[in-house]
């Protein structure tokens, strides 16, 4: 009500060209919720495979709930900064309402911390010695739950439910505001679920490569800073296991691809509005980010450079998983941006 309030008697192209409301808290709060997202997802794929019974050094977890903790706790300070009244943060959790996509995703956010604490402590005392000896009922913890099957695989199965959940909402929040066209499609959601997957194996593989082929060390400090990229098992996975992060990473930017060319499609078949709300991505402000930043070095060009070292033409190197955050991020920050330059235009002045 305020945001119409705001629009009908204060915009307009003499005094307010664009309104921006939102500023660089929303794309950094979207991107660390894509990531955490994205990183619950393999996490719990990979908390399937073990229930399964295979042998988990042949795969990363541990680090990505411990990775995605961190992660959500820098989403959650940036989302905070943005709030008006911080100290009424609280009332949100005061009420429930079904038809509202920002308070599900309140809910989600609340419910996704206790689910990354449980899914780090399957391994975290043989990737923190430290922390497991001084701390003992967390070793008891970690091996009942460690044996236990059916809680693997309950704890795999809501971290996929929740990350999928988490993945969606960041797009979800904006395609809801109708009053912004760029925002104005269904294709968001599953872009930003996408985009979070992609730069989630983007980080895991980046992490995989400083991993020491050694046991965890048992300081305070270093063991802290080596569990955040411990494996699963005792024992850190081969070389294989960063090309399979590779290998799905490249299907990830591949499908990220194509929801983006959809959504220009989706789009340019719209309304005026939406038709216009695509000039500011061709040849507008955020041209340029878009098509350079997004475009070329979050996907073309890891998309090129991860083929030819999959294929042995070029030697192995973290650029790619690098070229894929900082285009994630883009990502973001260019549809927050546009979206809130676009706005509605009569029909007939097309």
């Amino acid at each position: 009500m305020i945001l119409q309030e705001i629009t009908t008697t204060r915009l307009n192209s003499h005094v307010d060209p664009t309104l921006m409301v939102w500023e660089w808290q929303i794309p950094v709060y979207l991107f660390a919720g894509g990531l955490v997202a994205g990183m619950m997802i393999i996490a719990g794929i990979n908390m399937l495979r073990l229930a399964k019974g295979e042998r988990a050094e042949n795969f990363y977890s541990v680090q990505s709930p411990i990775m995605g903790f961190l992660l959500m706790n820098l989403g959650m300070l940036a989302l905070f900064l943005d709030l008006e009244h911080k100290l009424y943060v609280y009332r949100v959790y005061m009420a429930f309402e079904p038809l509202s996509p920002m308070s599900w995703g309140s809910w989600i956010l609340l419910l996704v911390y206790p689910v990354l604490i449980l899914s780090a402590l399957i391994r975290l005392p043989q990737a923190w010695p430290w922390l497991g000896k001084r701390i003992s009922v967390l070793q008891r913890l970690s091996d009942r739950l460690t044996a236990n099957t059916r809680v693997i695989k309950t704890l795999g199965t809501t971290n996929v439910v929740l990350g999928v959940g988490l993945g969606i909402y960041t797009g979800i929040l904006l395609s809801t505001m109708v009053s912004r066209p760029l925002w104005n499609s269904a294709i968001l959601g599953p872009l930003f679920l996408v985009s979070g997957l992609s730069t989630a194996a983007a980080a895991l593989h980046l992490v995989s490569s400083v991993t020491r082929r050694a046991p965890a060390p048992s300081g305070f400090l270093g063991g802290a800073l080596a569990a955040l990229v411990q494996p699963l098992g005792d024992t850190p996975p081969g070389p294989g296991t960063e090309k399979t992060l590779v290998r799905a990473d490249q299907v990830f930017l591949a499908v990220e691809l194509l929801l983006i060319g959809l959504l220009f499609v989706g789009l340019l078949s719209g309304s005026a509005s939406q038709i216009a709300a695509v000039d500011i991505l061709m040849s507008g402000k955020y041209a340029f980010l878009f098509w350079g930043g997004v475009i070329v070095i979050g996907l073309a060009t890891p998309l090129l450079l991860q083929s030819l070292e999959l294929t042995h033409r070029l030697k192995h190197t973290i650029i790619p998983a690098i070229l894929v955050l900082a285009g994630g991020l883009a990502l973001r920050w260019v549809l927050v941006g546009a979206g809130q330059a676009s706005r509605m235009i009569a029909a007939i002045g097309r």
